[in-house]
């Protein structure tokens, strides 16, 4: 997909800790159905040693893509296997407490040997990874961009039947979202109507650049909202993007946290401009108090 900024999360982590000191770089994420969970492990161990304390590993079931890509980054052509839990399984032994004596992996040692490791979140857009992540004692995050309708009901119930393991002593939650930040209100919806046409098109099969805001303003004219609402309806309380100046932005994710009971949001702007988009990080950041991060720049991605 030409709007994504890399199919290999993992090496750009290896290069954004080369150039930030202190704050935390996670994947959003691996999608573990296509790799070896061992390999998996191998890297993010490496990772965490070139970075300690700052690598977040975000590891998915979705299959990603189109079925082309997905037969092409199989494990196994010839049966599609459906062994998530096992893998999770897998890598959580590798990168934290082992297997038990008597698992054949168990003489296995992931280097490079150090102490701690990666923060393991479990990602997801649906009930049944919100109850993965609780019986896993894992960390969770709920895709709102990809499914807004579920978010608080997947919340609710992963916070409701987490259980303590050796991964994690309490629930903890955030949601992704897109945001579109700018001087006025104006502006910010001019700007966001690329990531509406883009939405729009992915939903009708269409995986193209993103339009400026200007083509896609053309573009979203010739398609009748109410047909569109029909075959994509959207119920959810808060929307997939959050649009607006910095005050808004502020005040309509810190009523969806306070909602939620959650402490942390993951926000991806996508628009055509890579100022404009940069630009909308900087607001953002102010809104929140965070002016004194330095922004380098800013990756697409959805």
């Amino acid at each position: 997909m030409e709007v994504l900024a890399s199919p290999a999360p993992e090496l750009l982590l290896a290069r954004l800790g080369a150039e930030t000191s202190r704050i935390r770089l996670g994947s959003g994420g691996v999608m573990l159905p296509h790799y070896s969970a061992y390999k998996v492990a191998e890297t993010f161990r490496v990772l965490h040693a070139l970075y300690p304390g700052r690598i977040d590993l975000g590891v998915g079931r979705a299959p990603g893509g189109s079925p082309l890509e997905s037969l092409a980054l199989r494990r196994n052509r010839k049966e599609a296997l459906d062994d998530f839990p096992e893998q999770l399984t897998e890598l959580l032994a590798f990168l934290g407490k082992g297997f038990p004596a008597e698992h054949r992996f168990s003489k296995i040692q992931v280097t490079p040997e150090m102490p701690g490791g990666p923060q393991v979140w479990l990602l997801g857009s649906s009930p049944w990874s919100a109850e993965a992540a609780a019986q896993f004692g894992l960390p969770y995050n709920f895709a709102h961009f990809i499914d807004p309708n579920g978010t608080r009901q997947a919340i609710e119930h992963y916070r409701e039947s987490f259980r303590l393991t050796a991964y994690g002593s309490s629930p903890r939650a955030m949601v992704a979202l897109g945001v579109v930040c700018a001087e006025t209100e104006v502006e910010a919806e001019c700007l966001a109507s690329s990531w509406k046409l883009l939405f729009r098109r992915i939903r009708q099969g269409q995986v193209l650049p993103v339009a400026t805001p200007e083509e896609a303003a053309a573009e979203l004219a010739t398609l009748p909202e109410a047909l569109f609402s029909q075959r994509f309806p959207d119920g959810s309380e808060w929307p997939r993007y959050v649009v607006g100046t910095p005050a808004t932005v502020r005040r309509k994710l810190t009523a969806m946290a306070e909602a939620l009971g959650i402490d942390e949001v993951m926000v991806v702007t996508i628009v055509h401009d890579h100022a404009a988009r940069v630009r909308s990080y900087e607001l953002l950041a102010q809104a929140f108090g965070l002016s004194t991060y330095v922004l380098a720049g800013a990756a697409q991605s959805v």
